[in-house]
């Protein structure tokens, strides 16, 4: 029978829980995010998600299990987040996986969170070959990495402060809008007017393929102090804001592939639900007679099915074991995994 993997993903704000079979592909998964709760505090409240990601794994798996019309029996293994992420929350989705795995008595596999992200692409159809460029953007993290299989990274660039999502979302918070950020700010930008406000682009001709946004958060703070709070001008500064942060990860996503003389282009990560970069890099990737590849846009975030998907790889390279003792990375460099 197929090998059957379930994922659990508990990195940060997002309980995300998934079933995927060899050859079949995903059989169900559900997702639970704590935006609402976070919100009233203008961000994510560590203790708050970790104690959320305790009420909501078990039902999650019952859930999942449910629609699949799986019984605990057929699941082979189980995926979970290691690292990175909250410390707390990892390790609510570590006990579950090894706990439940020790009950079953089959292996469990520690994935990579950003491993899950770059790989999620690859349960779209249709789906990128390797090799290819990944660009990931999330709220925590911007790099660029050639992908030449699984397991085979290499990072190319990668920002050097701010996250491109921090950008985002601390821009958001400068001109009063709510959490999460990066989605308020691009429907703000909307109704923004293009090109009544200038913002810098830092590093865009830096000659590397890496990033920095703190300097472009700067700017936006001292844009807003010195313009009216309007709402016209706050949806002018948001369309500039989005306009400057686009340019630069589209403008350095080309910038690899020519660099690496590959032509696919695969976007993960939160940011990548951006509809304007997806039409930036459309335009920008298709003059270069390459193509661009996404995750579903239910993938873009935060979500099990990734890492089940990333783990069902893991195992069939024989990776994985039933020694049930676990630790979480909070801080995990993807260096670390290739090859491992």
């Amino acid at each position: 029978m197929p090998l059957i993997t379930l994922g659990i993903e508990s990195s940060c704000d997002e309980t995300g829980v998934a079933l995927y079979q060899m050859g079949c592909g995903l059989l169900a998964h559900a997702l639970h995010t704590q935006i609402a709760m976070h919100s009233e505090y203008g961000g994510v409240v560590p203790e708050l998600a970790s104690r959320d990601h305790v009420q909501r794994t078990i039902p999650l798996v019952r859930q999942v299990m449910r629609e699949a019309g799986v019984s605990l029996d057929r699941i082979s293994a189980i995926a979970y987040t290691q690292g990175p992420g909250l410390g707390g929350a990892l390790l609510v989705g570590a006990s579950v996986a090894n706990a439940l795995a020790y009950a079953l008595d089959i292996p469990t596999i520690g994935i990579h969170h950003l491993e899950g992200h770059l790989l999620s692409p690859l349960l779209s159809d249709p789906a990128p070959e390797f090799p290819f460029v990944a660009l990931l953007v999330s709220g925590g993290h911007t790099q660029l990495m050639r992908v030449d299989g699984v397991g085979r990274y290499t990072l190319l660039g990668e920002t050097l402060d701010d996250a491109a999502g921090e950008a985002f979302d601390k821009s958001a918070k400068l001109l009063g809008l709510g959490y999460p950020g990066g989605p308020a700010l691009a429907k703000l930008a909307a109704s923004g007017r293009p090109g009544q406000f200038k913002l810098p682009r830092p590093m865009l001709h830096s000659g590397d393929l890496n990033f920095s946004f703190s300097g472009l958060k700067t700017a936006v703070l001292t844009l807003v102090r010195q313009s009216d709070n309007d709402e016209q001008t706050r949806a002018d500064i948001a369309c500039a804001t989005q306009e400057a942060i686009i340019g630069i990860l589209a403008h350095k996503a080309c910038a690899a592939l020519a660099q690496t003389g590959l032509n696919q282009l695969v976007v993960a990560g939160g940011v990548g639900a951006n509809q304007l970069l997806r039409n930036r890099l459309a335009e920008d990737v298709g003059k270069r007679g390459g193509k661009v590849y996404y995750p579903d846009l239910q993938f873009c975030t935060d979500n099990g099915a990734m890492i089940a998907f990333a783990g069902a790889l893991r195992l069939a390279q024989g990776q994985g074991g039933k020694s049930y003792r676990f630790n979480v990375k909070p801080r995990w460099n993807l260096a670390e995994i290739t090859d491992r």
